[in-house]
């Protein structure tokens, strides 16, 4: 087997998820509620293996960082967008699973205002150097 960095394979997590699935399925005619409760535990084990795979994301963004000129606080705006649209879409996909969907859909619209705010530094900084490339 290769030599990997940070987590296990997709492999690993397939057999992972696929596993809670059917167990679930085996579960959710006699007790729906332990289905979910299986559901979510795998979901977050799953959570737990892609949060390693983030170490390895993050170490290459700060080598890239290093390596040309770009402000850190760009790098960490990105790095909060790469966290909220993962954990957003996780805590969705859960209450989809549970039958929850507009829940869901208002996590969505929560995480897409938290991507504008955390952003905004940047669309600022960008509208100052249109600016000042219009001679203003």
């Amino acid at each position: 087997m290769a030599v990997r960095k940070g987590g296990g394979s997709v492999i690993e997590a397939a057999v992972i998820g696929i596993t809670g699935v059917l167990l679930a399925l085996q579960i959710k005619h006699t007790k729906p509620e332990y289905a979910v409760y299986l559901s979510v535990a795998t979901g977050v084990f799953l959570l737990l293996l892609a949060a390693q795979r983030l170490e390895v994301v993050v170490e290459s963004v700060r080598m890239i960082q290093n390596s040309i000129s770009i402000q850190s606080s760009y790098i960490q705006v990105l790095l909060k967008i790469i966290g909220i649209t993962y954990i957003s879409e996780f805590a969705a996909d859960i209450c989809r699973d549970a039958g929850y969907s507009a829940i869901a859909s208002q996590i969505g619209i929560f995480a897409k205002l938290s991507i504008l705010a955390v952003s905004m530094p940047i669309v600022t900084a960008l509208l100052d150097t249109i600016h000042s490339f219009l001679g203003g």
